[in-house]
């Protein structure tokens, strides 16, 4: 059956145009439920089985539960119980729920790929019986609440005669909607709020816990008497808007203060400096990543952050306090530590998600309400009720805010689930992957079918489309254990004295084919994470580290760069790109690389091979330095894992020889020559990264850093930086040019990609690497981004065929947020991982090492220890105004007649404190200069009666 859909819009001109489409209707669509006679000679496979869904005092019959959007939207985490099935999701309810929120709807797609769970989809929109049409003056959701209504007749008049059991199954209503819920009724549909329905289960505690409160009005705050108001009131968000056309009010992103909770700061990309917002009041209730709208005080009134650390979050401290007594006057002598202050006026865009944390412990355990500690220190502490505290006591669970009130101090929330005991290996690395969003799931079956079939061998129809490298001395260099060998490199001469030079990449777009399952994961999951003891992979292991792995002995795909240069001064003569067959002689380490190099015995190809890239890598190497090229540090260690226990028995620290240089050179050069390609083929579309430089104000305290021992760096250009950073040594201390690169490090702003149509050329520029354009090409195996790169070459080459999305430059601006937000969690993921083993490493030592002062508080010194790569902050006692003396000028702190600057030496305990019977941190302990009344020589006094 065919009907039209006939609307009007109005287009940029501002003319009125008539817009009419056409819309099929089938009388053939799958009810999806098994053993329909009326559904049975359809094609769609039935997913729901009707015996009863659970025992219910409501419903007691067979039954199914048809759930409306806000349902969909606010219970998603009592639909992701297991025990939840035998549920339809209407047509209607999934287009509105993608529409208002993405996350939520791939959230439902995952259950209903599950087909154990028995959710399935119902295309009402399609459905000749079931589709309504929009009746004039009736509002969208009115239409979409009546579409749904109309599925739950059609359905119990369906079931009634396609069904021989007796009673026939009746399909539920859930929804919230006071006035969807009294039209089903008046329609005869039965349907129940989802509390009513929960609670009339037999067994309903756990689900309960799941249950999203959602309060009534702003100001509604069931689960407190209290009549005191907190917070001041949201302004709308038609004021809001109407304040951000005039600019009296700002949009930015919330991000709350790791050291302070009193504290927050909104980016606003139209100011230099982040609105700093001091006070709860003033953060009024804006959660870390929220999009707010924030007032700006006088300019006469900005100041700068306290500079207080809050030494422990989780202490169950006084929770009412809400002024900002504790915070200083913020006021400042130096006129670069200013900062625009402001307050939070009202939230555009709420962006909670599921917490990790711990629930504190109370005097009366069983109790209803608990108060839960998130483990992301930026997090509010949140109250929830669940029936489970005791057995919740010592655990990591997750839980999710549902609302915050202006008459309560924490926001409301609810249980999730369970992740296990505190302090597990397994259970810390599920909770830092939750916490940074990293997909870590098994891949689905969907996508391991589109793997291919084993033994795979390389096809004579595929070698001839392909350039044969397989003669050639290529040879890879990597890490020791590397699997997922994604790079290999020859160097051979030519008859015209010249050298050819290859970087041959594994040919991963080969094996992944756009609008697949496994493209989809690839591109959702976007990066390989690695943790301290294993690797989160991007793509399957059969292609991670198998058939796309270079391994050596093994013929493999590639696709290669090759360029003609000439041996003196490596100037490129030409540049190739081609897709070859290879097969590598040898997979080297960086140090079995170095010995072939130094020993002077070996003259096999393969290591002549390594020698002429070395010479040519050095001349790169200077080339990029000469044109600005930084050269920046960050504290990194790496683990000697027990390949049984899985625990770290050792630190190994990172050793840089020439061979880690040889191939960085060739890797930059290869996606430098890649960049240029695809941008001159597609100068709109193509996907590139860049390294904004970063603004003035960035270096302020890496300047007074330096100055305080001497030194004047020069930050106007980044050759101008590298320049004086270099210069910037001081012969007794060897280590003091490496922390002045590690705070030059952390100046730095984020590298990003982006779709060359999005900005100017001359914003494609790359601070770091000093390169007007650039891109990754080199490591397709754990970056999606490389495999959109190889794609865009292949198609310029003639070797692949192209497809709409790829060519789309709003969609491949949106991979590159994508894969920029993927990217950074993954970072904030490894590091997370080297935190946990180090605490792990530490749990049953007591060590003393030397450490140096990184960064001065009011409060507080942040250290570095080199030997471990660890940063800790070592506080000190308040008693008194005179004891700590803060000069934010020199960036000092006094402790009882004892100076601590930046750079300074200090010698410290390293130790796990174990703090309650929930938590331990890793402690550091001041050693020397011994401070008196110091808490870290309180706590190391402490420490030593307990030995003896």
């Amino acid at each position: 059956m065919l009907t039209s859909k006939t609307f009007v819009k109005k287009t940029k001109k501002g003319n009125v145009l008539k817009v009419v489409r056409e819309h099929y209707l089938r009388d053939d669509v799958h009810c999806g439920v098994r053993d329909c006679s009326l559904c049975k000679d359809c094609p769609d496979g039935p997913s729901l089985d009707p015996s009863p869904l659970t025992h219910s005092t409501l419903c007691q019959y067979p039954h199914f539960l048809l759930p409306d959007t806000n349902i969909c939207l606010h219970q998603i985490d009592f639909l992701e119980d297991p025990s939840v099935h035998n549920v339809i999701l209407t047509q209607v309810v999934l287009q509105e729920v993608r529409n208002i929120n993405p996350g939520i709807h791939r959230r439902l797609r995952d259950i209903v790929s599950n087909k154990a769970r028995k959710f399935y989809v119902f295309s009402n929109e399609h459905h000749k019986e079931a589709y309504v049409e929009r009746r004039e003056n009736e509002g969208a959701n009115d239409r979409n609440d009546r579409a749904i209504r109309a599925c739950c007749q059609w359905y119990n008049i369906h079931l009634a005669k396609g069904l021989e059991t007796t009673p026939p199954p009746r399909v539920i209503l859930l929804t919230n909607d006071r006035e969807n819920k009294r039209r089903a009724s008046a329609a005869g549909i039965e349907s129940y709020t989802v509390l009513e329905y929960v609670q009339s289960l037999t067994v309903s505690s756990h689900l309960l816990d799941r249950l999203a409160t959602i309060a009534d009005g702003e100001d509604s705050d069931k689960s407190s008497t209290r009549k005191k108001v907190y917070f001041p009131e949201h302004l709308a968000l038609s004021v809001i808007q109407r304040g951000l056309k005039t600019g009296k009010y700002l949009q930015g992103a919330f991000r709350g203060s790791r050291e302070n909770y009193l504290e927050g700061f909104v980016s606003i990309p139209s100011l230099e400096k982040w609105v700093l917002v001091q006070g709860l009041e003033n953060m009024n209730r804006a959660v870390h990543d929220d999009v707010v709208a924030v007032e700006l005080f006088p300019e006469s009134s900005w100041t700068s952050p306290c500079g207080i650390i809050e030494a422990d979050l989780t202490s169950n401290k006084e929770e009412e306090e809400t002024d900002t007594a504790q915070l200083p006057a913020g006021k400042t002598s130096d006129p670069s530590l200013v900062q625009p202050t402001g307050k939070v006026v009202g939230i555009i865009k709420r962006n909670w998600r599921p917490y990790c944390g711990t629930l504190l412990p109370l005097q009366d355990m069983k109790g209803f309400r608990h108060t839960f500690v998130p483990a992301e220190r930026r997090i509010p502490r949140i109250r929830i009720e669940t029936r489970q505290g005791p057995n919740l006591l010592g655990k990591r669970i997750m839980v999710s805010i549902d609302a915050w009130s202006r008459l309560a101090r924490f926001p409301s929330g609810h249980f999730v689930k369970e992740l296990g005991p505190i302090g597990d290996r397994e259970t810390e690395n599920e909770v830092l992957l939750l916490e940074h969003d990293v997909p870590h799931l098994p891949f689905s079956p969907a996508v391991l079918k589109d793997l291919p079939q084993t033994p795979w061998v390389i096809t004579d129809e595929e070698i001839s489309k392909r350039l044969d490298l397989r003669h050639l001395s290529i040879c890879s260099v990597d890490p020791p254990g590397c699997t997922d060998i994604d790079d290999a490199l020859h160097y051979r001469e030519l008859d015209n004295g010249n050298v050819e030079v290859g970087v041959h990449i594994a040919d991963v777009s080969h094996f992944i084919r756009p609008k697949t399952a496994l493209d989809e994961e690839a591109s959702n999951r976007g990066t390989t994470v690695y943790l301290a003891e294993k690797r989160i992979d991007m793509v399957p292991e059969l292609l991670s580290s198998n058939l796309c792995s270079l391994r050596s002995g093994e013929e493999r795909l590639a696709f290669s760069v090759l360029w003609e240069m000439s041996p003196d001064d490596a100037h490129i003569v030409s540049t190739r790109f081609v897709k070859t067959v290879i097969e590598s002689k040898e997979s080297l380490t960086y140090a079995e690389a170095q010995m072939k190099i130094d020993d002077k015995s070996l003259r096999d190809d393969v290591t002549t091979s390594l020698r002429g890239l070395n010479s040519l890598a050095k001349i790169l190497k200077g080339r990029r330095l000469e044109a600005g090229a930084l050269t920046l540090a960050s504290p990194e260690i790496r683990f000697e894992i027990d390949s049984e226990t899985h625990d770290p028995i050792d630190l190994i620290n990172k050793e840089l020889k020439e061979t880690n240089s040889l191939v960085e050179e060739f890797m930059l050069l290869a996606n430098v020559s890649v960049a240029e390609a695809i941008y001159e083929a597609f100068p709109d579309c193509a996907l590139l990264r860049r390294h904004p430089p970063p603004p003035t104000s960035n270096y302020d305290i890496l300047l007074k850093a330096a100055k305080g021992k001497g030194f004047d760096l020069i930050v106007d250009s980044a050759k101008s930086l590298a320049d004086s950073l270099e210069m910037a040594r001081i012969p007794d201390n060897e280590y003091f040019n490496t922390l002045l690169r590690i705070m030059a490090t952390r100046c730095m702003m984020q590298a990003v990609y982006f779709c060359s149509g999005s900005i100017t050329y001359k914003e494609y520029h790359h601070y770091g690497l000093a390169a007007p354009i650039y891109t990754h090409f080199t490591s397709p195996i754990r970056r999606y981004s490389d495999i959109i790169v190889h794609r865009l070459l292949a198609v310029s080459i003639d070797s692949d065929v192209t497809y709409p999305l790829l060519l789309d430059k709003h969609h491949t601006q949106q991979l590159s947020n994508h894969l920029n937000h993927r990217h950074k969690m993954a970072q904030y993921a490894q590091r997370s991982s080297v935190s946990l083993h180090t605490h792990l490493f530490f749990k049953e030592k007591d060590k003393v090492e030397d450490g140096f002062v990184l960064l001065v508080r009011r409060n507080a010194i942040q250290v570095i220890i080199p030997a471990y790569g660890i940063e800790g902050s070592i506080f000190f006692d308040e008693h008194g105004q005179s004891a700590l003396q803060y000069d934010e000028s020199l960036l000092s702190l006094t402790v009882s007649g004892t100076k601590f600057c930046l750079f300074d030496k200090v010698v410290v305990r390293i130790a796990v404190e174990k703090k309650d019977l929930q938590t331990s941190k890793l402690a550091l302990c001041l050693v020397s200069p011994v401070i008196s009344g110091s808490n870290g020589v309180e706590s190391l006094k402490a420490k030593k009666k307990k030995h003896k």
